[in-house]
């Protein structure tokens, strides 16, 4: 979950969402692959936080009794490899972009466990194994994901709530085409701009839906999860212009 302090109580954005927000940010790009390898990338934005743990005991409750956000959580094996396992079921370039995805993020964690190690060495074998059987160059794949972790980084910036204030702006990474973008919101209420505009559309507008909790603290993970199926959905929205 992301999880958000606002004056009502929490806002919660499920990792789902945000994935989904990702690729809503993505299909605004101009296509520079085969639309079969431009929409398993999109598929591989939309589904990278799939597989998410059930809770259980306190998976999603800090120890004061907070809704937990994913910063807070351990790397959890089990999810990591159920995202590999269901990208299986859509191909072999799925799994390249996803297995690079899971490189992006755990590679830090080499050295703590041999079981991570392991993990993280099958992903380095595999993507090179998946290259080759799709002959596609170590470049060229690594232009795609880089675009798939620009608009997971920029989904985030957006649901985390961290466009700065007073038209100040933020980078949001390097982009496919090797340049840095940044992004800003000159007035409070005004449009999302990009410094360079990537995008094809001179004006678009991209959503995601979040939870509305206004209970601060909670018992245990059934309770939260409660309160997260009868809370009221927000449907928070952001127009971006050139």
């Amino acid at each position: 979950m992301i999880v958000n302090y606002v004056p009502a109580g929490w806002q919660i954005i499920y990792q789902q969402a945000h994935a989904l927000l990702a690729a809503q940010l993505l299909h605004q790009w101009p296509a520079f692959l085969p639309a079969d390898q431009w929409v398993g990338l999109l598929a591989a934005t939309a589904q990278h936080d799939d597989q998410q743990q059930d809770w259980n005991g306190h998976y999603g409750l800090t120890p004061v009794g907070a809704p937990a956000n994913f910063t807070m959580k351990e790397f959890s094996l089990a999810q990591a490899t159920g995202v590999m396992k269901a990208a299986r079921f859509q191909g072999r370039w799925r799994c390249l972009l996803t297995s690079m995805h899971m490189s992006f993020l755990y590679e830090s964690l080499r050295g703590q466990k041999p079981e991570i190690d392991a993990f993280l060495d099958e992903q380095h074998a595999g993507q090179q194994r998946w290259r080759k059987e799709l002959k596609v160059s170590k470049a060229s794949a690594q232009q795609a994901y880089d675009l798939m972790q620009w608009c997971d980084r920029l989904s985030l910036i957006l649901c985390r709530g961290e466009l700065p204030e007073m038209g100040r702006h933020l980078e949001v990474s390097q982009g496919p085409d090797g340049r840095r973008y940044e992004v800003a919101q000159p007035t409070a209420d005004g449009p999302v701009s990009l410094r360079p505009w990537p995008f094809t559309a001179k004006a678009f507008s991209v959503s995601v839906e979040a939870c509305q909790l206004n209970q601060l603290q909670f018992q245990h993970d059934d309770e939260l999860s409660e309160a997260l199926r009868t809370a009221p959905i927000l449907t928070l929205r952001w127009d971006f212009a050139q």
